[in-house]
């Protein structure tokens, strides 16, 4: 059957900014390709490169490849129990340099950007306790996780600063002052205990602030880390490992003469009023290439096969990534896994598009390259510096007994067509609302007292998506198989388990899968974080 959202209601999700004056303001990206349905062809999809506008740095930038890339550190556990590991992360505000010789304050897990490492095993359970030394509420979600809903971070469900008012008795119920109620919302005072069952497949996850209205400033800010599951499958596997295993977090930023971070929030304080000015309403871009909190790293490596976990950070910025030689030789992305775990064979990439939210596991090659010779990992849908992302510089030969198999993997579900309870039709679009211009979801923009799907654990459905400008649509608690792209067979980079897909202008596509694991509230959303904050979510309840 099929199951369309119904109109719907909303009161106040944003800003009062949100005028007559700063909808004109908003221009073409917002007016883009609105009309619906999945009848809209892929024919955009190539222009622009990008959804957003980007700011510009007014601080002295580094040379491209001048800096050493950071590999985030291994957060220790703080104790074990009953078989489950326990960790301990407090987020809290540090001065740090990211620009040589400029202090940049940033609001951080335990200090650092990106966050620790955690690394844990496919079915041994870990708690993480999150306390919150910021000056505003904050929520953490595990990207990519298997949780159970109270532990999967809803954006109503906040760890409140200990000065902070009691929301029962406060006006700003919650999160901000145009927020709505959520009669369903369990905060904490100072400090909440994440559980993460970690039932599921070796992969990279990555943990990020998940506040309503304003997720996109506080991972601006720096609340972002890697947390990497592994199992036996992978260990069986002659992969890359140990130092020849990177995690690689990629985000732009842009940064003010002082060397603080630039963004366009309509309350810096992040407070009251959530929202940005409109002319970045589209998305926020950077003009700096961060990798692992570096701008424009190189990496010192050896002539041999190396495994790259990549996770676009960003909050809007689009890559196509390819390893280029500097006499102009492309080496192959051999893929190996998405979002949610390895493939069932390698796929080969000379370019490799990757959207905010989005995980890639690929290796590359550098054996029959001489000591001294540079691969630049650059970004073809970048201008200018915004097209250099980091760069390896081969040392030295060494021995390699590494290779990729031709199966990875034979774990991947296979759900059919034929299995599907319920086919369902999202667009992802500007929209019309109270105050103003929007983001909505099926015409509607989030309401976290509304139910917006229903389904009961363990239905296989197929989701059917279509989008005015980019959009990657992230679906919480499951992994899914893309179906087609414009009618047409998925390509080659939708391999695999994902649990994000990047629509471009205009196109459509389909998935598929089983809405299994835990019951309760979940959401689905665009990871366009400014699109996310300004009405593009819904929720998920699982019966």
């Amino acid at each position: 059957m099929s199951e369309r959202p119904g109109p719907i209601r909303h009161d106040g999700w944003s800003s009062a900014e949100w005028t007559r004056r700063h909808v004109l303001g908003l221009g073409g990206a917002l007016g883009l390709a609105t009309a619906g349905g999945l009848a809209l062809s892929g024919t955009m999809a190539h222009r622009p490169a990008s959804t957003g506008n980007q700011l510009r740095s007014a601080a002295p930038l580094p040379e491209p490849y001048t800096l050493p890339l950071p590999i985030p550190p291994v957060l220790k556990p703080a104790g074990t129990s009953g078989g489950a590991d326990r960790y301990e992360i407090t987020q809290r505000q540090v001065s740090a340099e990211i620009l040589p010789g400029i202090r940049t304050g940033l609001w951080t897990y335990n200090g650092t950007f990106p966050g620790p490492m955690i690394e844990s095993r496919r079915g041994r359970p870990i708690t993480v306790a999150h306390r919150n030394e910021l000056p505003v509420p904050t929520v953490v979600h595990l990207h990519g996780g298997r949780t159970p809903a109270a532990s999967d971070g809803y954006p109503t469900d906040l760890v409140l600063p200990h000065s902070w008012p009691d929301p029962a008795a406060h006006h700003q119920h919650h999160t901000g002052a145009h927020a709505m109620p959520d009669p369903r919302a369990v905060t904490s005072r100072t400090t909440r205990e994440y559980a993460f069952p970690l039932d599921q497949r070796a992969t990279m996850l990555w943990y990020h602030d998940h506040r309503m209205d304003f997720t996109a400033p506080a991972i601006w800010r720096g609340l972002a880390g890697l947390h990497i599951i592994r199992d036996d499958i992978e260990d069986a596997l002659d992969l890359p490992r140990g130092e020849r295993e990177l995690p690689l977090m990629i985000a732009d930023r842009a940064f003010a003469s002082d060397g603080s971070l630039t963004y366009p929030s309509l309350d810096p304080a992040l407070r009251d009023r959530p929202g940005v000015r409109a002319r970045y309403a589209a998305g926020v871009l950077g003009d700096v290439i961060l990798v692992n909190g570096a701008p424009w790293p190189i990496h010192e490596v050896d002539a041999v096969r190396y495994r790259l976990r990549l996770l676009n950070a960003s909050n809007a910025r689009h890559y196509e990534l390819a390893a280029v030689t500097d006499d102009g030789r492309s080496l192959d992305l051999v893929q190996i896994g998405a979002d949610q775990g390895l493939l069932a064979a390698p796929v080969n990439h000379t370019t490799l598009p990757i959207a905010p939210a989005e995980r890639y596991d690929v290796v590359v090659d550098f054996a029959g390259l001489p000591a001294g010779s540079r691969v630049r990992l650059i970004n073809r849908l970048g201008t200018g510096r915004t097209r250099e992302v980091m760069a390896f510089r081969v040392a030295r030969r060494a021995g390699d007994d590494t290779h990729i198999p031709a199966l990875l993997a034979d774990d991947l579900p296979t759900w059919r067509r034929s299995e599907a309870t319920a086919v369902r039709d999202f667009a992802f679009r500007a929209g019309q609302m109270q105050h103003g211009r929007g983001w909505v979801i099926g015409g509607r923009a989030f309401d976290p007292a509304r139910t917006d799907i229903r389904t009961r654990l363990g239905a296989v459905e197929v989701w059917r998506f279509v989008a005015d400008v980019h959009h990657p649509i992230h679906l919480h608690l499951v992994g899914f198989r893309v179906l087609a792209r414009g009618g047409r067979a998925p390509l080659p980079h939708d391999a695999g388990l994902k649990d994000t897909i990047s629509l471009r202008p205009g196109e459509s596509a389909e998935i598929i899968t089983r809405f299994d694991g835990y019951r309760g509230r979940y959401l689905f959303h665009c990871h366009n974080a400014e699109h996310e904050d300004m009405g593009m979510m819904a929720n998920l309840e699982i019966t």
